[in-house]
């Protein structure tokens, strides 16, 4: 099973081999009710979408390889697990992050017999430059150049009751990405022809007043038309704008646009995201340490999502396995403090 479980209802209606029909056919109902449910009207839409639909679900598949394994996530474990200690200062954070996650505390208050949840623990990640002073021998060496790795805004935001369902809500979120971007195009698409559409009507009407003697009141009161050059000009920029229009189209040019774009965005998929599996050996003060180096330090892997598009983002993630346990009990409302505000 993998990330592309998320187009299944129930596990023996997955193919891991080929993309069933069943999983096509929800995939392409979802981009377009969430596109534009006007593309349906065009008679050719799923037969055109399907193809690129499925390019993008064989896209993910291929990614499932860089999902790391589930890591268990529990402040018992901080003090003998070098990947938490890499992630968390204190074993205190993994509690305010557990505890921050209202998503999570749903899994466990909709499921009262769950003794552990699942959740996609999310985080900034930075490699940078820093210098510090390094044992070479029996000599301490400063301003010696190293590199940091850094962990910061932990979330814990995708969660869910068990493994193949987390992956399931991963693969959504992915698939909804890619449809938000072609919305964002879309929608670039629709001011550029709104702009257009403002602009012709101004220019129509200044277009008119120039050749009534001129704009607002110059033509009350009797003043001589604008120069010929001014109206030429005018009427030049009117015809271009009315090119520009028709090139856009209008009507069922605008649903065949709309489509375009859809698909074009489903048909390329790697443009807009990427997963990478990232391995780093660190030494307790989170510091890169050469694979072949004697200093002691672990090795700590995870990935990292990278999304280009109209709001780029890099975050580096984990599957975690939370313990019932491990979640604080929620935060009560100190009425004396908060009658401070009223």
């Amino acid at each position: 099973m993998g990330i592309l479980d998320w187009f299944k209802n129930r596990q023996g209606q997955f193919d891991p081999d080929r993309v069933s029909d069943e999983m096509l056919d929800w995939a392409v109902e979802k981009a377009i009710a969430l596109t534009n449910p006007k593309l349906k009207l065009l008679p050719t839409c799923r037969k055109r979408l399907a193809p690129a639909v499925e390019t993008t679900i064989r896209f993910l598949r291929s990614q499932i390889a860089t999902l790391p394994a589930v890591h268990i996530l529990s402040s018992k474990a901080w003090p003998a697990d070098p990947v938490l200690r890499a992630f968390f200062v204190a074993p205190s954070d993994i509690h305010d992050v557990l505890g921050g996650s209202d998503n999570l505390r749903a899994v466990f208050d909709k499921n009262p017999g769950l003794d552990e949840a699942y959740a996609v623990l999310g985080m900034a990640f930075k490699i940078q430059p820093v210098f510090g002073m390094a044992l070479h021998g029996t000599t301490v060496q400063r301003d010696v150049a190293q590199t940091n790795a850094s962990f910061s805004d932990h979330r814990a935001r995708l969660c869910d009751s068990d493994e193949l369902r987390l992956r399931r809500v991963i693969g959504v979120e992915v698939f909804e990405h890619l449809l938000a971007q072609a919305m964002s195009e879309i929608g670039e698409d629709r001011v550029e022809r709104q702009d257009l559409q403002t602009s012709r009507s101004l220019m129509r009407t200044r277009l008119r007043l120039l050749q009534q003697h001129g704009p607002g009141l110059g033509s009350m009161l009797g003043e001589a038309p604008a120069a010929q050059s001014e109206q030429a000009r005018l009427a030049a920029e009117l015809l271009e704008n009315e090119r520009q229009l028709e090139t856009l189209g209008g009507g069922d040019s605008v649903l065949e646009a709309e489509l375009e774009c859809l698909t074009d965005v489903l048909g390329n998929p790697q443009r807009y995201l990427h997963f990478d599996s990232k391995h780093l050996r660190l030494n307790k003060m989170n510091l890169v340490v050469d694979e072949g180096s004697s200093e002691d330090a672990a090795d700590v892997d995870f990935a990292v999502a990278e999304l280009t598009g109209s709001k780029p983002m890099s975050r580096a993630f984990v599957l975690a396995r939370v313990p019932r346990a491990e979640l604080p009990p929620p935060k009560k409302l100190n009425f004396d403090d908060a009658s401070r505000y009223l």
